[in-house]
């Protein structure tokens, strides 16, 4: 005896979290909170500094955290984390 006709089967559905639907991911952190402005920069001596907004090598200086930079949010962080105050 033949098989039974089966109803066609529901159209797949893709699963995106809403953070794709645009073509780029929104679920990161922002690279740097409002408030965490002072730059935490390895020199090529692989001296860790940090630079404050207003310092003369602040703008051009440049955040790579896969080298390990990163923000800070206070004077105080910046040190407790062995960082020291760009001389400029």
């Amino acid at each position: 005896m033949p098989s039974p006709l089966r109803p066609a089967p529901a159209p797949r559905r893709i699963h995106r979290p809403a953070s794709t639907w645009l073509g780029f991911r929104t679920d990161r952190a922002p690279e740097v909170s409002p408030g965490c402005k002072i730059k935490g920069n390895i020199s090529s001596k692989g001296e860790r500094i940090y630079h404050l907004p207003g310092q003369e090598n602040y703008d051009r200086t440049r955040i790579s955290e896969r080298k390990g930079e990163r923000w800070f949010c206070s004077e105080n962080e910046a040190r407790a984390a062995g960082w020291r105050k760009a001389k400029r």
